[in-house]
């Protein structure tokens, strides 16, 4: 299934069915497939947990500092809420549920989906991640009670209190593209005056080279400006994470499984994900990602190509080779000046197969 899943990019359990390689009629590969994904033992804590658990302890020091995410992402009926550890500016799901409803999360559906993981990751040092969805002070009150650092994006219209100043909306604190402010000790919430705690602001001149309407109002238990400004842009990888297992990578959002049924389909793509993803990082480190994809592109300053993608694409261009492989060397011989660039070629998809 797996398989199925990195080579066809497609969740569609009668598309699966039709790519499934068993010699048995069609309409017996869809039951099996169906009653596969209704399996017990396709739990998240069973095989998911221990997996993630593994690979943080093999990537993450315990004196390093991990970003902890939490986002959601809707299509039709569906609502999946997502927590997921950055790593490599793309996010790793650690657990996830489906939410009953349209629209967002509440502060019980916030705290069932991160109480798990905070105690995973009781030994770690980390900070969880919210964007303005998650601005509620419960919630940071909540975390700050679990002994957890936060940085939480706030709504410009949420009142705030500075030490010996009247309640004010954020959106008139004095702030102008390129001016930052870390502000200690105030009360959040004028009705119930939450507190105190601290607020980070940072208004971006430009983010993808257009104009910021407004700041990040960051409410954060923090020590200083800087890492609190350092941990909430990490939180973009969760984005990234949600485009490649949804129109950039897996088509999640053409599934019209039930939730059950989806809920492990997930799972599948959960390990899929993070194994194209561990595979383009180890091409990189063997030097081969240049067989993947450019290294440069005019007028780019980032490159676009994930591990993720890397991942992917150095799998896809090593099985095409060997299904072609009757065609390619016909092609080879008739270019025999070309002889030592392919010779180079087929040592770099030999290591690249080593790292699938």
């Amino acid at each position: 299934m797996i398989g199925l899943l990195q080579f066809h990019k497609e969740v569609r359990i009668e598309r699966l069915a039709a790519l499934f390689p068993q010699p048995i009629l069609f309409e017996s590969r869809r039951r099996y497939l169906q009653r596969f994904l209704l399996l017990p033992q396709l739990s998240v804590a069973l095989l998911w947990f221990p997996i993630i658990e593994h690979l943080i302890e093999t990537y993450f020091g315990k004196s390093s500092r991990l970003f902890v995410t939490l986002d959601r992402t809707q299509w039709k009926h569906y609502n999946l809420f997502v927590v997921s550890v950055i790593w490599s500016k793309r996010a790793w799901p650690i657990y996830w549920i489906f939410l009953e409803k349209r629209g967002c999360s509440n502060l019980s559906e916030q705290q069932a989906l991160l109480r798990p993981v905070i105690k995973m990751l009781k030994d770690y040092n980390f900070v969880v991640l919210g964007d303005r969805e998650f601005h509620s002070v419960e919630l940071a009150t909540w975390l700050q009670t679990m002994g957890v650092a936060f940085a939480l994006r706030q709504k410009a219209n949420t009142y705030i209190q500075e030490e010996g100043k009247n309640f004010q909306q954020l959106s008139t604190l004095e702030l102008s593209p390129g001016m930052k402010k870390f502000i200690t000790g105030v009360k959040v919430t004028k009705s119930k005056g939450f507190g105190p705690l601290t607020l980070a602001c940072y208004w971006k001149r430009k983010y993808k080279n257009r104009n910021l309407d407004e700041p990040w109002y960051i409410l954060t238990n923090l020590e200083s400006l800087k890492e609190t400004l350092t941990a909430y842009k990490a939180r973009s990888g969760i984005e990234a994470m949600f485009k490649d297992c949804k129109s950039g990578g897996y088509n999640l959002e053409g599934s019209k499984a039930s939730i059950e049924r989806l809920n492990r389909l997930v799972l599948l793509i959960a390990i899929a994900y993070t194994s194209s993803g561990l595979q383009g990082n180890k091409i990189k480190q063997l030097g081969q990602q240049k067989y993947i994809n450019r290294l440069q592109e005019a007028s780019r300053y980032q490159r676009r190509h994930s591990n993720f993608w890397i991942g992917q694409y150095g799998l896809l261009w090593t099985v095409g080779m060997e299904f072609w492989s009757d065609l390619a060397e016909q092609l080879m011989r008739t270019k025999s000046n070309k002889l030592p660039f392919f010779q180079r070629g087929q040592r770099a998809m030999t290591l690249i197969q080593y790292t699938l």
